[in-house]
């Protein structure tokens, strides 16, 4: 048996993603019924909206004294959104907390390549949909929820 054929049997959906020049994989997404192109990013520890993109995606943002970090960047400023429908292919979940930032400097990073992301999916959501990533077929297995 394959691995697509046994992870179906255990109620998983399939992504199929996609991969770009520069190694990063993407993923569209809908978010709050808005579609949009995500980084997919393991290393991330939560899904974010680049602040450019919050109202396309209905986010209702919340102030935060909190900072961000990431890849050559320090103390980026955020705020969150509480709350949000997402669906990846046929896997969705509801109330899930997006933070908001600014991503140009990903977006200057990806213009490259003529490519233009509204922000990253992260860790947060592979580790509710109990995520596994088949690198060889380029394929993300998400968990379809029990409740």
């Amino acid at each position: 048996m394959n691995l697509n054929k046994f992870l179906d049997q255990k109620k998983y959906k399939t992504v199929q993603l996609a991969v770009i020049p520069s190694g990063h994989h993407l993923v569209s997404i809908k978010l709050n019924g808005k579609k949009g192109l995500f980084i997919l990013d393991t290393g991330a520890s939560n899904t974010c909206v680049d602040e450019a993109k919050a109202k396309h995606f209905k986010l209702k943002l919340k102030n935060t004294k909190h900072k961000a970090t990431g890849a050559g960047t320090t103390d980026i400023d955020i705020q969150l959104s509480k709350k949000n429908k997402l669906k990846i292919g046929d896997w969705k979940t509801r109330k899930l907390p997006i933070v908001v930032m600014d991503l140009s400097h990903i977006n200057q990073a990806l213009s490259m390549f003529d490519i233009e992301v509204d922000g990253i999916v992260g860790a947060d959501v592979l580790r509710q949909g109990k995520g596994i990533i088949q690198f060889e077929k380029e394929l993300l297995f998400l968990k379809k929820s029990e409740k």
